[in-house]
């Protein structure tokens, strides 16, 4: 199986950094088989293409606008996610519709594809994540690792992770 998990954002607008900040927490964290790939997707959109290209399942985190509560948290799958998509929350993400419609037309969408999101509460120019957003950090993290489990992926904390 070969997965791909992509953080997803623009790490100067505060929570819409919340993507690559959750990938850099999962390298830190946890060893992944070779079979599973982390990449800081940023603000590519479609320059991402290429990495969607032969990939079983992809897992993108990202910020998303659920029209809930700052910091909840949700996950959106299958035949949704195109359509979840397209309720653009910032630039960044006109480029993941536009990714899907090319994968389409290219014919190597992933057999399985998952968005795991959580709502932002600043999408303001600074670096650093608000404090709601801080505080969600590791409840994202845990839900990217149970679907990777239920994807049948082993993955494994590291015993020595400062965080844990």
């Amino acid at each position: 199986m070969n997965i791909a998990v992509f953080g997803i954002g623009n790490i100067l607008l505060s929570d819409d950094g919340v993507g690559v900040h959750a990938i850099n927490k999962l390298k830190e964290e946890y060893t992944f088989p070779p079979s599973v790939e982390l990449i800081d997707g940023g603000t590519k959109g479609l320059d991402l293409l290429p990495l969607f290209e032969g990939r079983d399942k992809v897992l993108i985190i990202d910020a998303a606008n659920f029209r809930k509560e700052a910091g909840t948290i949700d996950i959106v799958e299958g035949d949704r996610l195109p359509a979840f998509l397209s309720l653009k929350l910032s630039v960044h993400q006109i480029g993941l519709p536009d990714t899907l419609f090319a994968m389409r037309l290219l014919e190597i969408t992933p057999a399985e594809m998952c968005l795991i999101g959580i709502q932002p509460e600043s999408m303001e120019t600074g670096t650093e994540l608000s404090e709601t957003i801080q505080v969600k950090l590791t409840d994202l993290a845990d839900n990217v690792i149970q679907k990777l489990r239920s994807w049948g992926v082993d993955v494994t904390p590291v015993k020595d992770s400062h965080y844990m």
